[in-house]
C-alpha cells in the first residue's frame, strides 16, 4: 500500500502546526485512496511534544497529534532522544511509537514511502 510519511523536524511554530495540519488533511482521504499515513516527530520538534510552554502554535501541535494517535495514525518519535530526555514515559502513555529513527528512516525507503519533511 502505498504510503505518505510527514516528518515533522524542525520546531519553529509554522512547521509544527503545519506538518501536523498536513497529516490531518492527507488522512482525510488516504484510505478512499488506497494509502496510508505515518507521522515521524524527530529532532527539534521531538522536544515540542513535551514542551509545556504557552505557544498557541505547540498547543495546537500537540493537539493535532494526539487527535492522530486517536485516529489510528502511527505517530513515531525518536526512542534514543526520548531516553536522553526523560520523555519515554510519557510518550508511550500518549500512544506514540518509539523505535530509532534511523531504522525508520531505512525503512520509509524500502517501502517506497513518500517522505515530506517539515
Amino acid at each position: 500500500m502505498p504510503k505518505t510519511v510527514i516528518h515533522v523536524f524542525h520546531d519553529d511554530d509554522d512547521s509544527i502546526a503545519t506538518g501536523s495540519r498536513i497529516a490531518q488533511r492527507i488522512q482525510e482521504i488516504a484510505p478512499d485512496q488506497g494509502s496510508s499515513v505515518e507521522v515521524l516527530c524527530f529532532g527539534p520538534a521531538q522536544r515540542r511534544l513535551t514542551d509545556r510552554g504557552d505557544s498557541a502554535a505547540v498547543a495546537t501541535f500537540n493537539r493535532q497529534i494526539d487527535e492522530l494517535i486517536a485516529g489510528g495514525v502511527v505517530v513515531g518519535a525518536c526512542i534514543n532522544a526520548a531516553r536522553a530526555e526523560g520523555t519515554e514515559a510519557e510518550l508511550t502513555e500518549r500512544g506514540f511509537t518509539l523505535r530509532v529513527a534511523r531504522d525508520e528512516f531505512l525503512r520509509f525507503t524500502l517501502e517506497g514511502a513518500t517522505v515530506i519533511t517539515f
